[in-house]
C-alpha cells in the first residue's frame, strides 16, 4: 500500500500518469538490480581484501587509498586526507538537482580474529599501549564495498541523475585514541557537508543477526546516544597487611561499581525511557600486597533522550563522589559525549520507505525497536536530514542466538547479502535526487 502511495506522490510531483510512473520505476529498479549484481564479486573481493588489512581508527591509510584510486578510475573528483584518512568523491549527474550523501565508516575494531576464514585478520597494532590483533569485527569492511559498488552503478547512471552524489568514507567511526579528535564530528567540521551542500545523507549498517535479504529501519531515535565517563578514586596508599592505614580506593571503587548499577536498576523509570551503564575498566594497583593511591574506573552510558542523558550524568557524578566520600576518599568524575541519538528524520524515512521495498524486493523490510548500540552517523544526522538503515549479513535459516555478535572474534558475515546493500544505498540516492523538493 505505502509502495502505491509513493508512486502516487511520485507521478504527482512529476506531472505523470501513475501507470507511466511506475513503469519508469521498474524499469529503472530492474536496471539498478541488474547493474548491482554485476558488481557483485568484485564487492565480495574488495570485502575480502579490506577484512585481511585491516586498519584502526585514524590510521587507515591502505584502506582509503584503496578506496581513493577506486573512486578515480571511475573519473570522480576525489578529495583525500579529510579527517585525518577520510575520503570524498562528488559524482555530478548529468542534470542540475540536489545534492545527496552516501556515508561508509573505515575502521576496525582491536579484536583478534577467531574465524576459519582464509582471508581473516592476521595484523596486529598498538591499542592504548597494549599489543593488540586487529579485526573488522563491525563489518565496516562490508560498508566500504558496498558504497564502492553504489559508487560503480551510480556512475553507470550518471546522465541520468538530477543533481549530485556526494561519497562519504569515513575514519574512526569506533573512536579515536585518546587525545585525538576524528570521525564524523571531525568530518563535520572540516565541512564535508558543504562545498556542495548536502540536502540528506544516507547510510547502511550490516547486521550479524538479521537475514539476509532483509533491511531493518526505525524512524526518530534508532539508536542511542552514547557517553563515556571515567572516574578517578584517590585515596591513601599503605602496605596491604596494614589496611588500617589507607584510605582503600580499591574498595571504594568496588562499593562505586556495585552503587552505579542502581542509577538503572532502582533510579531510572525504564518503561518510559530505555538507558544502560556498563563499567567497562578497571585499573589500578601494581602488587598483590600494597594498596594502591587511586583506581580508575571507566565506562559507558547509553541513553534516547536529553533529559533521561542529563538525569544519569547528575547521577553518575552524585554516586560517586558520594559513596567515596564515605570512606575518606574523593572520586573525580568526568563524562564525554561521543555520539548523539541516531535520529532518523521521521518525514524523510516516510519518503524513502517505497525506495527500501523496491530495494529489497521480495525481501522484508522490517520497523524494528530501538538498539542501544551508537553510531557516529548521528552527527551528520544533526546537520541535515538522514537515514540509517540495517542490511542482513546473516546466513539464511540461522538462529540469531548462535551467531557471534558484532565486536567479537568470531563475528561473520554472509557475502550474499552484500548486493542488497548496493542496491539499496543507489535507490535510495536516485530515487531522492529524482523527487520534487
Amino acid at each position: 500500500m505505502q509502495t502505491r502511495v509513493g508512486l502516487l506522490m511520485l507521478s504527482l510531483l512529476l506531472g505523470s500518469a501513475p501507470g507511466v510512473v511506475a513503469q519508469k520505476a521498474t524499469a529503472l529498479d530492474a536496471r539498478i538490480a541488474r547493474l548491482a549484481a554485476q558488481q557483485e564479486q568484485q564487492v565480495i573481493a574488495w570485502r575480502r581484501d579490506l577484512h585481511e588489512h585491516p586498519e584502526l581508527g585514524n590510521q587507515e591509510t591502505r584502506t582509503a587509498a584503496l578506496v581513493a584510486a577506486e573512486l578515480r578510475r571511475l573519473g570522480l573528483e576525489v578529495q583525500t586526507g579529510v579527517a585525518r584518512t577520510g575520503v570524498v568523491a562528488l559524482l555530478r549527474g548529468g542534470r542540475p538537482g540536489p545534492v545527496v550523501a552516501l556515508r561508509a565508516d573505515m575502521d576496525a575494531l582491536p579484536v583478534t580474529e577467531n574465524t576459519s576464514l582464509p582471508f581473516a585478520s592476521k595484523a596486529t597494532a598498538t591499542y592504548n599501549g597494549q599489543a593488540v590483533g586487529v579485526m573488522h569485527a563491525c563489518g565496516h569492511d562490508t560498508h566500504v564495498a558496498m558504497l564502492l559498488g553504489a559508487a560503480r552503478v551510480l556512475t553507470d547512471l550518471r546522465k541520468d541523475l538530477r543533481g549530485t552524489v556526494k561519497f562519504i568514507f569515513q575514519p574512526a567511526e569506533e573512536g579515536s585514541l585518546p587525545g585525538e579528535e576524528g570521525g564524523a564530528r571531525l568530518m563535520v567540521k572540516e565541512g564535508v557537508l558543504e562545498n556542495p551542500k548536502v540536502d540528506a545523507i544516507f547510510g547502511v549498517h550490516i547486521n550479524a543477526q538479521t537475514e539476509v535479504g532483509t533491511l531493518k529501519y526505525r524512524p526518530e531515535g534508532e539508536m542511542a546516544a552514547s557517553d563515556v565517563f571515567k572516574i578517578v578514586v584517590k585515596g591513601k596508599s599503605a602496605h596491604g597487611a596494614y589496611p588500617w592505614l589507607s584510605v582503600d580506593p580499591v574498595v571504594a571503587a568496588a562499593q562505586i561499581v556495585m552503587g552505579l548499577q542502581t542509577i538503572i536498576s532502582r533510579q531510572t523509570q525504564l518503561t518510559e525511557d530505555a538507558a544502560v551503564l556498563t563499567v567497562g575498566m578497571i585499573h589500578g594497583g601494581v602488587r598483590n600486597n600494597i594498596i594502591p593511591e587511586q583506581v580508575e574506573l571507566t565506562g559507558t552510558i547509553r541513553t534516547f533522550s536529553k533529559e533521561m542523558q542529563q538525569k544519569i550524568w547528575e547521577a553518575v557524578r552524585r554516586t560517586a563522589t558520594s559513596i567515596a566520600a564515605s570512606s575518606g576518599a574523593t572520586a573525580e568524575v568526568s563524562i564525554e559525549n561521543y555520539a548523539p541519538v541516531t535520529y532518523n528524520d521521521p518525514r524523510l524515512t516516510a519518503q524513502m520507505m517505497p525506495s527500501l521495498r523496491r530495494a529489497a524486493g521480495v525481501g522484508p523490510v522490517v520497523l524494528q525497536k530501538a538498539v542501544t548500540g551508537a553510531e557516529d552517523f548521528a552527527f551528520f544526522q544533526e546537520k541535515v536530514p538522514g537515514l540509517f538503515v540495517f542490511v542482513g549479513g546473516m546466513p539464511k535459516g540461522k538462529n540469531a542466538a548462535d551467531t557471534a555478535p558484532h565486536h567479537t572474534a568470531g563475528f561473520f558475515i554472509d557475502e550474499s547479502g552484500l548486493t542488497l546493500g548496493v542496491r539499496t544505498l543507489t535507490t535510495l540516492a536516485v530515487d531522492y535526487l529524482s523527487a520534487k523538493h
